[in-house]
């Protein structure tokens, strides 16, 4: 470990970002047309044609939590409603559904795996559901033959938070189809990035035309064109919506990042296995393996610092990583740790002891495509250095 002081800072997260975006951006810049416009059509295109589906099926939104918000909007969730998502999320999951008006309902997760706990949901039903939002935490997908089955029975909207999961599959599906609506995150430090960003997919093309028009002030569907070459066109608002459009200059960004998304999935990839190999005799519980007929997207690589393990605690472990040059992350503290929840909802972390298990001892290490080899042993050295090995 000596010299480490002159090595620059991992920064955790850091973005992937190439030749082809910046060039892409300074067109946009020289076009003159920064707001929403034709590369944030060509981008929502480019993205149906990854997943799949149609272009009409997709809407560019300024971030994956707008797209929940106006999501549930168009599933017509209201107050009184009640929507069951998974204990173990960032805040943005329950504020979505906070701000749709309607009631989040936790659930504790599997240990395992960190997604919700199936088994517990149909516990957690009553008169009032009206929703389930799955998280595939980290990239690793929700048992959704399960989920989808229990929300047929009692007639729930699904609406999958795809944050962590843009190449996530199960069984060959593609995460974000299987449910009515699947909201993607293009945050700086996911998968793909457009610095700030989000992507709607839904089932129904009359859901999406909403959704456009909710994210755009209520005002009629494409009425970014109104400033085209073709002459000004009066647009009416028809409900009162928000300010959730994505510009051309985010799309310029995402145009290239999603080109590039296998390459940058199978780099990831042989990061998190470079980390297996070389943590699978440490004091530390390492992250299970992607499930048979499964494809992690490889977003979040967490490990777990028991102290009595370890020796040290995980806020101590984070501390020596951020010394020794190494971003590193938390992901994340329990919905019930948070005092607002606490406060407004009555909720106690010790209500969901395997969330909370995972909430006092987890860590993210870097996982980003932008990691050279040498950044990855450097990665490796400083943990093993740090737990004594």
């Amino acid at each position: 470990m000596s010299g480490r002081k002159q090595d620059p800072f991992i920064i955790f997260g850091a973005p992937d970002i190439r030749d082809d975006e910046v060039a892409e951006v300074e067109d946009a810049l020289r076009s003159g047309w920064l707001g929403t416009g034709p590369r944030v059509a060509r981008f929502e295109s480019d993205f149906a044609n990854y997943k799949g589906v149609d272009a009409g099926q997709v809407a560019a939104v300024n971030s994956c939590t707008a797209g929940l918000h106006v999501s549930m909007i168009a599933a017509g969730l209201s107050p009184g409603d009640e929507v069951l998502t998974t204990a173990m999320t960032f805040c943005a999951t329950a504020n979505a559904i906070i701000h749709a008006g309607a009631t989040p309902v936790p659930v504790d997760i599997d240990p395992v795996s960190q997604n919700i706990d199936v088994e517990l949901m149909r516990d957690r039903i009553t008169e009032r559901t009206r929703a389930i939002v799955p998280v595939h935490f980290a990239g690793r997908p929700c048992e959704m033959d399960a989920i989808l089955a229990l929300a047929e029975e009692h007639q729930l909207v699904v609406i999958e938070d795809c944050a962590h999961a843009i190449e996530t599959q199960w069984k060959g599906q593609t995460a974000g189809t299987f449910g009515d609506f699947g909201c993607f995150s293009f945050y700086v430090t996911k998968n793909i990035t457009t610095g700030e960003g989000g992507m709607v997919l839904a089932k129904s093309e009359a859901d999406i035309e909403r959704i456009k028009v909710l994210a755009l002030h209520g005002m009629t569907k494409d009425a970014w064109h109104r400033f085209g070459d073709e002459g000004y066109k009066h647009y009416q608002v028809v409900e009162a919506g928000f300010k959730y459009n994505m510009m051309d200059l985010q799309a310029a960004i995402g145009i290239h990042q999603l080109r590039r998304i296998e390459a940058s999935w199978q780099r990831r990839r042989e990061i998190w296995n470079r980390y297996q190999r070389a943590f699978a005799k440490m004091p530390v519980v390492l992250p299970a393996d992607p499930e048979t007929g499964t494809r992690h997207a490889y977003h979040l690589y967490t490990i777990r610092i028991d102290s009595a393990e370890a020796g040290l605690a995980r806020d101590e472990f984070i501390a020596a990583m951020s010394r020794s040059g190494i971003g590193v992350g938390v992901h994340y503290l329990s919905l019930a740790s948070h005092p607002h929840y606490q406060e407004r909802y009555g909720w106690r972390p010790n209500d969901y002891p395997a969330a909370q298990a995972v909430s006092e001892t987890t860590v993210s290490l870097p996982l980003s495509s932008k990691l050279t080899d040498a950044d990855v042993e450097r990665i490796v050295e400083t943990v093993e250095h740090v737990l004594g090995h």
